[in-house]
């Protein structure tokens, strides 16, 4: 939270104190300050998102829902963000996919999430692909990427709070070190579970489970 509202400040001072009249300063200045605002509206929706779903305050709306179409959704959604940094995205889930027990709003915020890691954290050119399988009474939805991958170390902490694996990098991609931690608590809302499968400089892939609807 300091991060944010210091340069939010900071910068707000230095037009105050005539930076002003400088336009071509001014604007950039004004661009920082936006997306430093931006940042912090994130990190706070995200901490009272945290903070109702760790209180057991999270009401879900748990019924038989169709996930193609929510996966096409979010997939659109991302589209803008995917070609500005030059990834392409492949959507391998069929329609015929059975339907599964979830709360689609949560569902697409879990998605929207590890979609939008694999975008920031991925190479130039390279590729985000979403598919899905049936295992056992459930229904495993794969992110995979062709990012910068995960060190070993990593792993094991990277669904806890704040943590950030690269810290310069996610500062810069606007990353809260929420997301990941706030995805594990939906899916295991939901009776699934999340796993993280990574080579370093290779890429990443996860993976989180769903019941399927009786």
């Amino acid at each position: 939270l300091r991060t944010p509202v210091s340069n939010i400040k900071g910068y707000t001072e230095t037009l105050l104190d005539g930076a002003m009249d400088d336009k071509a300063n001014a604007a950039d200045f004004l661009k920082i300050v936006q997306s430093n605002s931006e940042r912090l509206i994130k990190l706070i929706d995200e901490l009272l998102d945290l903070s109702g779903i760790e209180s057991g305050k999270m009401k879900l709306s748990v019924k038989p829902a169709r996930l193609p179409g929510v996966v096409r959704q979010v997939l659109s959604d991302m589209s803008k963000a995917a070609r500005e940094n030059n990834v392409k995205i492949v959507n391998d889930i069929s329609d015929a996919i059975p339907d599964v027990m979830a709360d689609t709003g949560r569902i697409a915020q879990v998605i929207s999430n590890l979609v939008d890691n694999a975008i920031k954290y991925n190479k130039d050119n390279g590729e985000v692909r979403v598919s899905a399988r049936t295992d056992k009474g459930f229904l495993v939805v794969e992110i995979a990427d062709t990012g910068i991958g995960i060190p070993e170390d990593d792993k094991a902490r990277i669904f806890e709070r704040f943590y950030r694996v690269d810290k310069a990098r996610s500062q810069e991609m606007g990353g809260t070190g929420l997301g990941l931690s706030i995805v594990k608590h939906i899916i295991q809302a939901h009776g699934g579970d999340v796993i993280v499968e990574s080579v370093l400089g290779e890429g990443s892939k996860f993976s989180f489970t769903l019941p399927l609807a009786v």
